[in-house]
């Protein structure tokens, strides 16, 4: 019999996150092994469940959700997400400028889709959030990476983000608060892209899903009120401060120069017609969400659990010998330097799978997340403090002996 293969388009996407070594810890499992994940952000595990207030005003108005509705999302919904901007300083975001998703990730493929031809040219930051990659690529276009320095708090490195420029490029990613490094860009850094996306007449796509988790008095700076010359299309859902990523509940706004893109917003609309609409039931409660106490707060302050889980994740690492770390100032990870010479680590997704064997302990490589040189790791700080140090005690125990076999 003939095989049946995959589409080419998918040659050159990857999505590490879930791909080979998420099959060996499933193996792992199977076999009887407890594993401590700390491979993805997904809070509810950890036990950072969804505001009681959510769920109640969801299941209140379920009866709501049971037919089609508006293909770009419920009006009380986008109102409250028009409002939530306006707070922000982003006055010129109307709700025919809303978008409601299944989740941020749908969304990124519809601005893919509806953006690229073949050979066009998305600049993404490196280390990515890997779905940009992917969904770029998929759409037709190219992925070019720009670096983000380690040196400079991981900040993008604006002179890389020019020399990459070309005829081709039609945006430019930012990802604020970042993951995988959970760097908070500067303004003046924030500023020198926008000028960039003025003078080359780009969009800025801006991932803003960890706007509300900050740390020790870093500022987070919605890139929508940077430049409003330039058209700026951001990001935003309930998975990360609001703990709820299984309800799939995620927005996009444009703001800035609309005028200029009413081509583009048309396909918007055709691709976002094309599916009908997205998850009623998680619309119900993006209004309560948005409007109500947010409790995220409450996480974030000196005592609270993220951010002694962070300190705890900070201050591990840099005492394991052969690694260090750059605080992060905002979301849910840090992005760990190794050592590749003391280890001997020619592959970083080998190390990952070697030390998941040993000690049960499940990560990310850093080239799964774009960067080009196997000395970096992902590391989710959501378990609670004790699941933490031991996860981090098994590492520091691991390398303490480890030399990478070739």
């Amino acid at each position: 019999m003939k095989p049946i293969v995959k589409s080419e388009k998918l040659n050159n996407v990857c999505y590490d996150i879930r791909g080979p070594i998420l099959q060996e810890a499933k193996r792992l499992e199977e076999e009887g092994f407890s594993l401590i994940k700390l491979n993805i952000g997904n809070t509810a595990p950890f036990g950072l469940n969804t505001p009681d207030a959510i769920i109640h005003d969801i299941i209140l108005n379920m009866k709501d959700a049971e037919g089609y509705g508006d293909a770009q999302g419920l009006f009380s919904a986008r109102n409250a997400i028009v409002l939530d901007l306006q707070t922000k300083g982003i006055m010129d975001t109307g709700i025919d400028d809303i978008y409601i998703g299944n989740g941020v990730s749908e969304l990124i493929s519809i601005s893919m889709q509806g953006l690229l031809n073949s050979g066009d040219e998305v600049l993404i930051p490196m280390p990515d959030y890997p779905l940009w990659t992917a969904a770029a690529t998929l759409a037709g276009g190219k992925a070019v990476h720009y670096r983000c320095d380690e040196e400079a708090d991981w900040n993008p490195d604006l002179a890389d983000i020019r020399a990459k420029v070309t005829d081709r490029t039609k945006a430019v990613v930012v990802i604020n608060p970042n993951n995988p490094t959970g760097a908070v860009y500067d303004r003046e850094i924030l500023e020198g892209i926008a000028a960039i996306a003025a003078e080359k007449a780009l969009i800025v796509f801006a991932d803003e899903i960890y706007g509300r988790i900050t740390y020790g008095g870093a500022q987070y700076i919605p890139m929508a009120t940077i430049n409003p010359e330039i058209l700026t299309i951001s990001f935003d859902g309930l998975s990360k401060a609001y703990r709820a990523p299984g309800l799939r509940s995620g927005w996009m706004s444009l703001s800035g120069n609309k005028k200029s893109a009413a081509s583009y917003i048309e396909g918007l609309n055709m691709l976002s017609n094309m599916r009908l609409c997205a998850n009623m039931t998680a619309q119900l409660g993006i209004q309560t969400a948005l409007g109500g106490y947010q409790s995220i707060k409450d996480l974030l302050l000196p005592g609270g659990r993220l951010k002694e889980q962070r300190d705890i994740a900070v201050e591990m690492v840099n005492h394991i010998p052969g690694l260090s770390v750059t605080t992060p100032k905002g979301a849910l990870y840090c992005f760990p330097k190794i050592d590749c010479e003391r280890f001997g680590i020619t592959s970083d997704e080998q190390f990952i799978i070697d030390l998941l064997r040993e000690k049960h302990l499940l990560l990310v490589h850093g080239t799964g997340f774009n960067w080009d040189k196997p000395d970096h790791f992902r590391i989710v700080f959501l378990p609670d403090r004790e699941t933490l140090k031991e996860a981090l005690k098994r590492m520091g125990d691991f390398l303490a002996g480890y030399k990478q076999q070739i």
